[in-house]
């Protein structure tokens, strides 16, 4: 992890990201004033679970996983963060602790914003607190999805999901695949990195899937999708 000063070439001086664009100048500055610049390294923790929360992370470029520690053994992934998106919401609104882990895929370029400073702008601008809340209701809906997959899915259900919502990723991150593991795609299904790696081998021998090394490239979206349903 390294913090980005003024007079590295990296900086950014302007909040240029779409969801800034709302604010008024003088709140633009409450939040200028308020963040530092951090470039996390690929496999850098972005937060840790349990941990106390005192800022959001905003991402402006590069790759994150967010999951939810067990036992040590076990994790479950919950989705992949992409540039434009908000890390600890939840610090905002309720939570003194970060309810979740993340870890870097990529080279990842931040803002940490004190928490307070987005809860002011929050409070003063309807526009920003608007898509706020609405990217926080996003991720809770994304949460109960998850949620609900794992307890009524079975495993082939679980699998289908993880590929589909991973290949939805592509158009963004063509190689995404590529950063994650089998036992990356395990924690996403909630099932065992031996029983991934057999069902990504029947998908293949199906003709569902074709996989590349790390990479997995999908031959009938519509059976996975099927599949899925079907759960």
């Amino acid at each position: 992890m390294k913090t980005i000063l003024e007079t590295d070439r990296e900086y950014i001086c302007d909040i240029k990201a779409p969801c800034f664009q709302a604010l008024l100048p003088e709140e633009v500055e409450v939040v200028r004033a308020s963040k530092t610049q951090v470039l996390f390294r690929k496999d850098d923790n972005l937060t840790k679970q349990g941990a106390f929360a005192s800022y959001v992370l905003f991402v402006i470029d590069g790759y994150a996983k967010q999951y939810l520690e067990g036992d040590g053994i076990k994790n479950y992934n919950l989705r992949i963060i992409k540039p434009g998106e908000f890390v600890g919401l939840s610090a905002v609104f309720s939570e003194n602790t970060f309810n979740y882990s993340s870890v870097a895929l990529t080279d990842c370029h931040i803002f940490l914003i004190e928490k307070e400073a987005i809860g002011k702008v929050v409070k003063q601008n309807g526009t920003f607190g608007f898509n706020i809340i609405k990217r926080y209701c996003a991720q809770n809906t994304n949460l109960l999805n998850t949620v609900r997959n794992l307890m009524y899915k079975q495993m082939n259900g679980r699998m289908a999901d993880t590929l589909l919502y991973i290949d939805g990723l592509k158009s963004e991150k063509s190689d995404i695949f590529q950063l994650l593991s089998r036992k990356d795609l395990a924690d996403f299904a909630g099932i065992s990195t031996e029983s991934t790696v057999k069902l990504l081998k029947i998908f293949e021998k199906e003709g569902l899937i074709k996989l590349q090394e790390k990479d997995i490239k999908i031959i009938k979206h519509n059976a996975l999708v099927e599949i899925s349903r079907r759960g």
